[in-house]
């Protein structure tokens, strides 16, 4: 197969970066081809991918487009393109809030909601759909495990990070957090320098950017 290639080839308003299924359509928007060249290569099995129940419809899942454009040659860069990560933080402290959004706008890479309460968390880990959650122990409403338990009794969730912050909290609470899901505990006062690695190692992102 014969693509239109295009050189510096950028996802630059993050579109893709979350998707997880494409239409014959979208597939060949990436790859600068025809969607016709996309449903042949489905159809002949070149391009692998499911039919909507009960429709003409063909999908295609990430791996599978992904491997269709390494095996043709095609640029990735658009669907490995590093994407915007989302933090929801968690904090009924205002000042910690403000810390965190202060550290956290310097590096462009996060895109940060705050909440004060259990329940604004919920709300907002439905609708921000966030790649981490820095969650505060005692909040004022519940506390941070029971946060916890219900991200990771939602299927839709399974990827998201929890990170807990804390300074009240024994071993044995520990535990029972990283049982209840958390993936990390951090012990206040922390470090800043050392919350900030933390954050990015669970987010999946590399060393900070270098401000100008």
């Amino acid at each position: 197969m014969t693509a239109t290639r295009s050189t510096g080839l950028t996802d630059t308003d993050g579109k893709w970066a979350e998707k997880r299924i494409f239409t014959t359509g979208e597939a060949a928007e990436i790859c600068k081809v025809s969607q016709q060249t996309i449903i042949r290569c489905f159809d002949s099995g070149r391009l692998g991918g499911f039919r909507v129940p009960g429709s003409k419809f063909r999908r295609i899942p990430r791996a599978e487009l992904l491997k269709f454009m390494r095996d043709n040659d095609i640029p990735t860069d658009v669907l490995e393109s590093r994407a915007t990560k989302r933090v929801l933080v968690v904090e009924d402290d205002h000042h910690i809030l403000e810390l965190f959004q202060d550290i956290l706008s310097r590096d462009k890479r996060w895109s940060v909601r705050t909440a004060s309460t259990g329940y604004d968390a919920g709300l907002l880990t439905e609708s921000f759909r966030p790649h981490l959650v820095v969650l505060d122990y005692m909040l004022p409403d519940i506390n941070g495990n029971l946060v916890c338990r219900r991200i990771r009794e939602n299927p839709e969730l399974a990827d998201t990070k929890v990170m807990i912050v804390s300074g009240v909290v024994n071993d044995a609470e520990i535990k029972a957090l990283l049982a209840a899901g958390a993936d990390r505990f951090i012990k206040k006062p922390f470090d800043v320098a050392a919350l900030t690695r933390t954050m990015q190692e669970l987010a999946g992102l590399s060393a900070p950017v270098a401000s100008a």
